[in-house]
């Protein structure tokens, strides 16, 4: 029989044959189709023909594409749907792929013809996009080392190697900590707690196999309990348990990973000549250098500490009323601001969520791309690799677009947090072919699914992400999308978080889920009244973690991790009562991988420009501005990396922004 991993896919939309793949196709597959991409290459390299753009650089680019397609797929469900034998493959397959990256990019012959197509680009008579696809292929060539030659070339491949094996490991050990601890709740453990959160924690106690509630460590559990529970004691237990993954000894401890993967991303980015890991990181983002990301950290750190000291002050004084003595701690701020909440805003989360069910912020989000971008979203009914996913066929005007795909569930087997990925991108060559995107999220099942106003707000942001693989519009897939400077990527996204907030999408979609009523218009505006309520703390748990990342990859990488973290921490005068919104052992966009690692900051650097670019709706007369709408697509969200971010944002905006704009949306200004 042959591997349907390799054989021709005939699913609707060329879609994978998920209900025909099994665990033991990924191994045979990931052997034939790495043997087949090195086989490309190696022509590419020992082509007898002086190079061209076509024989070099656009082969490449449809170069390994049977192994691109067989890694989507393993991926897509090693992290969504994780067990033992895919958690095997992932720690055989990590350090092989690190291997043949090292391999390709360290190809002496395919680099010289890639070095002799750039200097000679003036004479090539390329177009616009196909000069950005050269440069960014002989830049990725030489930041990846393939200048270096003899012991410093070996000790590169062997640096990539090693740490590809410890992303890895920190993931597993993360998913192991948060899928091996869960707290019984008895009768008398549930003080406090509305029946959503009750209803959800019974259902994760029947998904364990047990006969009551239980809390774990998802986020879609663990924060409304701290909210929730009257009970100190249990709400100190679980924080200090959901603080404590990847620190809690044993083989599942992260800490001596960390520390080891700074060691070895200092020792990469010496031999390519930079002072430092943040350095060489930072050269390709739009903020350039870590002077640029710590000035504009600092820039929102005073004003949001100041708050969250306000803050404390109130929530302690509550505490006291309560008759505890003791100092505000990590584990009561979220419960004393839920207080404060009710108080000040008359804002109950219970009486909320039920106008925020699933289906109808995914129905909201698919409305407002449609009035902003003319999309419509169909149901498919094609095979998936979990039962809790959903599909759709995402068209325009008659004419396909995407497919888009939906895993909302938190479970076991799921790392924590949310995301989106395309196992196939947008392109137009060699023939034109329609993105698959993917949003995964954690949030907690229920009959039906009830959101909360941050569970709405994650659902549209990574829609937001989605947006930018539906709509982009360029020739070459590595272009496509999401392909652009890691501070520029959260601009779509964090973009389209705006839309919750405008006052006719929840009248419209914020409807009872039993009743079908509207939201009440009191109700409404106490939900819209609150966003920003806490924002000192929310901004000072982020901008602290940001700041611990960037000062890990400057300077000498610190033998300890939480050492460093605890002075960096004390430097900044960190308020005791908040705790960094990812500690180490746990800061899987740092860890896990280095995407985030030295740009954990860019959330922040793109809602800079969010906040600047959502204006632009507001001054050009509404939230569904024909005009603006158009020019967002035209260009940012179709254009991809086939520009560079700066001056993507400037073709949109006319301008960069400042941070004003970002200081007045999260209430820090003034």
């Amino acid at each position: 029989m042959s591997n349907p991993l390799l054989a021709e896919w005939t699913a609707p939309f060329g879609l994978a044959p998920f209900d025909a793949i099994s665990d033991a196709d990924f191994a045979p597959a990931f052997d034939a189709a790495l043997a087949q991409a090195r086989a490309e290459m190696q022509a590419i390299a020992d082509a007898p023909e002086p190079p061209t753009f076509a024989n070099t650089i656009e082969a490449l680019e449809v170069s390994g594409k049977a192994l691109d397609r067989v890694l989507s797929v393993f991926f897509t469900v090693a992290g969504a749907d994780s067990n033992s034998a895919r958690q095997a493959l992932q720690r055989d397959f990590a350090p092989r792929l690190a291997a043949w990256s090292s391999e390709l990019y360290g190809n002496k012959a395919l680099y010289a013809r890639i070095e002799a197509l750039w200097q000679a680009r003036d004479t090539l008579g390329l177009s616009p996009e196909e000069a950005r696809l050269l440069l960014l292929t002989r830049r990725g060539f030489v930041r990846a080392g393939a200048a270096l030659t003899g012991a410093a070339e070996a000790r590169m491949r062997a640096i990539m190697a090693r740490l590809a094996e410890l992303g890895t490991a920190f993931t597993q050990n993360l998913l192991a900590d948060e899928a091996g601890w869960r707290m019984e709740l008895g009768e008398g453990d549930l003080d406090g707690l509305p029946d959503f959160v009750i209803e959800t924690a019974r259902a994760a106690g029947r998904e364990a196999g047990l006969s009551g509630p239980v809390i774990t460590l998802s986020r879609s559990l663990i924060v409304p309990f701290l909210q929730f529970s009257d009970r100190r004691d249990l709400r100190r237990r679980t924080f200090e348990a959901w603080a404590a993954r990847g620190a809690m000894g044993g083989a599942t401890d992260n800490r001596a990973i960390a520390a080891e993967t700074l060691a070895l991303r200092e020792e990469r980015a010496a031999l390519l000549g930079y002072d430092s890991f943040a350095a060489y990181k930072l050269e390709t983002q739009m903020a350039g250098t870590p002077q640029a990301v710590r000035d504009l950290l600092m820039a929102v750190w005073e004003p949001a500490r100041a708050q969250a000291g306000r803050d404390a002050e109130r929530l302690t004084a509550m505490m006291r009323a309560d008759g505890i003595n003791g100092e505000l701690e990590p584990w009561d701020w979220r419960y004393y601001a839920e207080k404060r909440r009710q108080a000040e805003h008359d804002l109950d989360e219970a009486a909320v969520k039920p106008y925020l069910s699933l289906d109808a912020m995914i129905g909201a989000a698919f409305d407002c791309a449609h009035r902003l971008f003319g999309l419509e979203f169909a149901p498919l009914d094609v095979a998936l690799y979990h039962p809790d996913c959903r599909a759709w066929e995402v068209t325009r005007a008659g004419r396909h677009v995407a497919v888009f795909i939906g895993d909302y569930f938190a479970r076991a087997s799921k790392r924590s947090g949310a995301w989106c990925s395309a196992m196939r991108g947008q392109a137009k060559w060699p023939e034109a072919q329609g993105p698959v995107v993917i949003n995964v999220c954690n949030f907690a099942k229920g009959d039906p699914a009830l959101l909360s106003y941050d569970d709405a707000r994650t659902l549209f942001h990574e829609f937001g992400h989605a947006l930018h693989q539906m709509l982009s519009d360029v020739t070459y897939e590595s272009l496509s999308g999401t392909n652009v400077a890691r501070d520029f990527v959260e601009l779509p996204s964090q973009l389209f978080e705006h839309w919750l907030e405008v006052p006719e999408v929840l009248e419209r979609h914020a409807r009872h889920v039993e009743t079908g009523a509207p939201m009440p218009k009191d109700l409404l505006d106490k939900v819209l009244g609150a966003a920003n309520f806490d924002m000192g703390f929310q901004t000072v748990e982020y901008v602290a973690s940001a700041l611990v990342d960037l000062a890990f990859h400057e300077g000498t990488p610190p033998d300890d991790v939480m050492a460093r973290q605890a002075e960096v921490l004390a430097d900044l005068d960190m308020p005791p009562a908040i705790a960094m919104r990812h500690a180490s052992p746990h800061f899987a966009h740092v860890f896990a991988g280095d995407g985030y690692s030295s740009g954990y900051y860019s959330y922040m650097w793109s809602e800079v420009m969010d906040a600047d670019a959502f204006a632009a709706f507001d001054e050009a007369g509404g939230a569904f501005d024909a005009g603006c709408a158009a020019a967002l697509e035209r260009h940012i969200l179709s254009r991809g990396g086939s520009e560079e971010a700066g001056a993507l944002y400037e073709a949109f905006r006319g301008r960069m922004p400042g941070v004003a704009a970002l200081l007045r949306g999260r209430g820090l200004a003034g």
